[in-house]
Parts: structure tokens; sequence; C-alpha cells
């Protein structure tokens, strides 16, 4: 027998006196982490396969499960810590990338836990949102237009194609393949219901989901999965992916266990094979590149459909930016470290890229200073948490914000950061059958419609409170911002003065 040179990271707690071997556990959990002792007529654990996705705690009928943190320790070294033990032991025994799920989970610093915001006295009276009009509506597109009036003195309707939106939140890109079907299903509904948008991701379109197409944004990525003409039209807009905030400067990679019948027609390609896209787009290496790309995605639409570009949130971004924005395209999506992936190499996710919240300040000042801030509109992502980091990253400088998993907690994801292995218990990240029933789009679009819905009313409590009727005159308003605990450098960045000046 080989050794197994790491202990459970986590430790199942049963209670004998409530266990009626009911066996629920057994028959929820995809890792066959529990199993029934016919002879003791008992349930046991092999704690060694458990993901803590807490499937079996929430189903458990008489509350008889609890997962708790394992407390057995290495010898403490300050250099070496168990994490990193670990780590190392798993590379010696496969030999390979070591790979994770979800977003980066290290201890950095959540610049927006140290943003306060600023609220309305009485020189500045606050407003009464169930008394008083609010808008949250938000128009994304370029806005960097002459007033122009016809013969009759009439002002000509000369914008670019926009989005519309009832709130400054949208879906991010997930693909079909990396969640399922009933996972998109409940995006596509809850984009529709609630006027805003969801992004295919790199994986195409389900035919299913067509009739959603005004309510959804398309993905044009390196490995151009599931792009057609038909793709394209269907779609209220085009989003260039160039890079994610979970791993900057690398491609994808869906594994070909989750590439089935469905997942290969819609991507084209062969079912089981990996689907792996490149690191760069083999035709973009300029802003010139990049422009080129944007007018053929433009032409291809005649011309009717916004052009997203989106790109993580690195060291030099300010500057991509101001790039793209004279590319022609409409829309930059800035993804910050923490943006949750299917599956990146650990030390990517872990250490590439830099925080949301910095990276957004950066552009938005640096658009503004070259007098071309109007000519795209700021979409944020990276880890958007409730409906105060909305209104932090608004008043940074985004017109919106992007969520991901957020979305996914909705629906009930646990965080237990195994996505890659197509396990997933709550029938989200994965392409298995039983699995995918799991999930009721009946049930998750509601979900996600109840917590958009939640955080709009809070959002229009948190501008009735700063005398703020209208996400526009939030936008960039960093005036409504204080920081705390922030040394000057990062004050500076971010633009915002310290609390209490």
């Amino acid at each position: 027998m080989a050794i197994r040179y790491i202990y459970a990271e986590y430790e199942i707690t049963r209670n004998y006196d409530r266990c009626i071997a009911c066996r629920v556990c057994e028959r929820q959990c995809a890792n066959e982490v529990h199993e029934y002792l016919p002879e003791a007529h008992k349930m046991v654990a092999d704690e060694a396969k458990c993901v803590n996705c807490h499937r079996c705690v929430s189903l458990c009928p008489t509350h008889a499960l609890k997962i708790v943190k394992s407390d057995n320790t290495y010898k403490a070294n300050s250099n070496w810590s168990q994490k990193n033990m670990n780590e190392l032991y798993r590379q010696a025994e496969a030999g390979g990338v070591l790979l994770s799920s979800m977003g980066n989970p290290e201890n950095f610093p959540i610049y927006f836990d140290k943003i306060l915001l600023n609220a309305s006295q009485v020189t500045n009276p606050s407003i009464d949102p169930l008394r008083e009009p609010m808008e949250t509506r938000v128009f994304l597109g370029s806005k960097s237009v002459e007033i122009e009036r016809d013969e009759n003195g009439q002002i000509k309707d000369n914008l670019k194609p926009h989005l519309k939106l009832n709130l400054p939140v949208m879906f991010s890109a997930m693909s079909y393949g990396s969640i399922s079907y009933n996972a998109h299903e409940s995006l596509a509904r809850a984009s529709q219901e609630l006027g805003t948008y969801y992004n295919t991701g790199e994986g195409g379109l389900h035919a299913d989901f067509y009739p959603y197409g005004g309510n959804t944004i398309v993905q044009v990525a390196s490995g151009r999965f599931g792009v057609h003409q038909p793709y394209l039209e269907a779609a209220a807009a085009v989003e260039i992916k160039i890079g994610q905030g979970a791993k900057p400067g690398i491609g994808g990679h869906l594994p070909g266990k989750k590439i089935v019948d469905d997942v290969a027609r819609t991507r084209m390609i062969p079912v089981g094979s990996d689907a792996i896209s490149p690191a760069p787009h083999h035709d973009i290496y300029s802003i010139e590149d990049l422009s080129q790309l944007v007018y053929s995605l433009k032409e291809a639409t005649r011309n009717t459909k916004p052009v997203i570009v989106k790109i993580a949130a690195v060291h030099n971004v300010a500057a991509i930016a101001s790039g793209i924005a004279r590319s022609g395209a409409d829309i930059i999506a800035i993804d910050g470290f923490r943006g949750g992936t299917g599956a990146a190499p650990t030390r990517i996710r872990d250490n590439v890229g830099i925080p949301i919240e910095l990276a957004l300040a950066g552009v938005d000042q640096r658009l503004r200073d070259e007098g071309i801030r109007d000519q795209v509109s700021i979409v944020a992502g990276g880890s958007i948490r409730n409906s105060t980091d909305v209104v932090k990253a608004v008043a940074l400088g985004a017109d919106c914000v992007y969520i991901g998993t957020a979305a996914l907690l909705a629906l009930g994801c646990h965080l237990c950061r195994s996505c890659h292995e197509g396990k997933c218990n709550w029938g989200i990240a994965t392409q298995v059958p039983e699995l995918i029933k799991r999930l009721n789009p009946d049930v998750g679009y509601k979900r996600l419609v109840n917590l958009l819905t939640a955080w709009r009313h809070e959002i229009e409590e948190i501008m009735g409170g700063m005398g703020i009727n209208s996400i526009e005159s939030l936008k960039g308003n960093r005036l409504m911002l204080r920081g705390v605990g922030l040394n000057e450098k990062e004050l500076e960045i971010l633009g915002i003065k310290h609390a209490g000046e």
C-alpha cells in the first residue's frame, strides 16, 4: 500500500445518536465519501475524498453531519507552511501542474473592505427612495458624439449601439461546458426578467438559448469555439476575450470529460476532446490588430451591436485600456485577480494580476486625463460580493459590474473549489446528467432574480443616503469614498481621501 503523505483537509463529524443510516449522504455525494456498512448498520466516511461541498450536511434529514477543518498539523515552520508542503507532495506524486477552481483565496488586501461610503446630512439632504424616483438604469457604449440636428431642428439619433440595463449588474462569462445546461438556463432566464445580460463565455451558445439573444453577450476568445455568423447575430453584444482575472496571460482548458454531446455540438469540436484555447489570439499582436478584429465583428453584425474587449487586471492595465479605447471598442471589461474560473494553474491564479479596485481606478483616471473617457464604458469584475461592492466600484469609475461567483453562490455553490473535477454536487460545474438534475432552473433563475432585486433595493437606499438619485451621478464620484487603513500610495492610486479628511 502506498504511503498517504497528506492527511485529509476536512473531517466529517457524524452524530450516531442522530444518524438513522438513511444513506442520503451516500446517494448525494458524487465523490463517494460516504459508505454504508450493512453488517454494522452504520455509515462511515473516507474523508480524504471530501471537498467540503456541504451537500450531505444540507440534505441530512436529522442534522447528524458536520464538516470541520482538520486540526492535524505538521511540525511548525514559518517558511514551509502545511499548504506548501501538501502541494509539493501532490506534485511529487502526480508530476503535473496544480489546478484550482474559483477565485484567488489568498490573504491579499481586499480594498473594497477598506473603503467607506459618505452620506448626506444637513446641507445636502438625503433622498428617500421609497418616495422619490431613483434611476438605476445604465447604458453601455460609446457616448462620444456631437449633437447634430436635422433640417427641422430636431436632434439626430447618432449614438452608436448601446446596451440598456435596468441595474448596473451583469452576469459574467461562464461557458457552457464549464457550467451545466441548467445553470446557463437559469442565467438566461434571470437576465431576461431583470433586464440585464449574461455572457456565454468562450463555449458558444446552445441552440435552446437563442431566444434569449436579446439578453446575451457572446464571446469571441482565442480558441474561437462555437463562433459563427448566427451566433454573432443572435447576441445583444459581442465580447473579445483577451484575458481573465484568474489566469492573465494564458489560455483556457476545458477537460475532455466535460465535452459531452451537446457541449461538443455547441463548441463545434469532437466529443471527448480537450478544448484548449491558445494564450494569445493568433491574429492580435498589437492595438492595430485588435482594432481590425473589432471592426470585422462590427461589419459582421452590420454595426448593430456594441463590441466589448475583456482584459485581465495587470500592472500596465491603464495603458492597455487607453489603447483599447482608441481601437474602436465600445466597452472595456476589466477582470481583477480574484475573479473566478472553472480551472486554472494554482500558481497563476494565486500570484498573477492585481486587485480590481486599483485597476479600475487607474483605468478610469487615465481615460479622463486623456479626454477619452466617454468613448468607452467600463465594466468591472473580479469578486463583486454584494451591493456595496457595486456602489464602490461605480464610484471608482465603473459604469457597471460583472458578477460570476456571486451568481453561482445564489444557485447553491458552496465554493468547494473543485469545479475542474466535473463532479459538482450542486449541479452547476458538471456535465454528469444525474448531477445536472440537482439544479432546477425554475428555482435557480428565481434565486438569481431575488438576489439582484435585493441588491437593487440596497443600491437605491445607499445612493439615497448619499443624496444621489442616479447611477450616472455616482459614476466616478470618488468624493463619496474614504479610505481606512490605506497608505498614501494606495489612496493616490484609488484617487480617494482618507477617512476624516
